[in-house]
């Protein structure tokens, strides 16, 4: 099997499908995965739970933990990360050269519908607008994909490993 040569984060708002396409895509290019979920602090968890947005000064802890986790595995990984704005992508790239986003895109009114239904999560539904008003397209970044996140998962992970190997082909 042809293996990549950079990391990958999985993006996009609350309920497009960052967990499972990115387990998806890790299993198929044999890579690790990177649950960003798993690594919010309690404090955000607890204010996400309560229907309250986090902020930057929020997300900086878990950007941290995010960046150093990439950091220690310089090729291969798959990351779950929102990367909602423009500077923690940033953020992440400088820490990771090479690193590819693929961004889910999926309208305001699909992604209050899927966090809706999602019984066993921390993320509260009443938070789908603040991820729509924090987000910053990725739209002309090098480096990323732009996915319809309706699309079936097994279109999506193949779609999206074929271009992570192909993008990374020469890094």
């Amino acid at each position: 099997m042809k293996q990549v040569q950079s990391n990958l984060v999985i993006m996009g708002v609350a309920g497009c499908g960052k967990s499972s396409l990115g387990a998806a895509v890790a299993a198929a290019a044999g890579a690790g995965l990177i649950e960003g979920d798993d690594h919010h602090p309690d404090s955000n968890r607890l204010k996400m739970q309560q229907g309250i947005a986090l902020t930057d000064i929020d997300r900086a802890g878990w950007l941290d933990t995010l960046v150093a986790l990439l950091a220690a595995q310089p090729r291969g990984q798959v990351l779950t990360c929102s990367a909602l704005k423009q500077a923690y992508r940033q953020r992440l790239r400088t820490a990771c050269p090479g690193l590819r986003f693929a961004f889910l895109d999926l309208s305001r009114a699909e992604a209050q519908r899927r966090v809706a239904a999602r019984a066993q999560h921390f993320f509260a539904s009443s938070l789908v607008d603040s991820q729509f008003d924090t987000l910053e397209r990725p739209d002309g970044e090098p480096g990323v994909l732009t996915l319809d996140a309706t699309l079936p998962l097994t279109a999506l992970t193949d779609l999206v490993h074929a271009w992570w190997l192909k993008e990374t082909s020469d890094v």
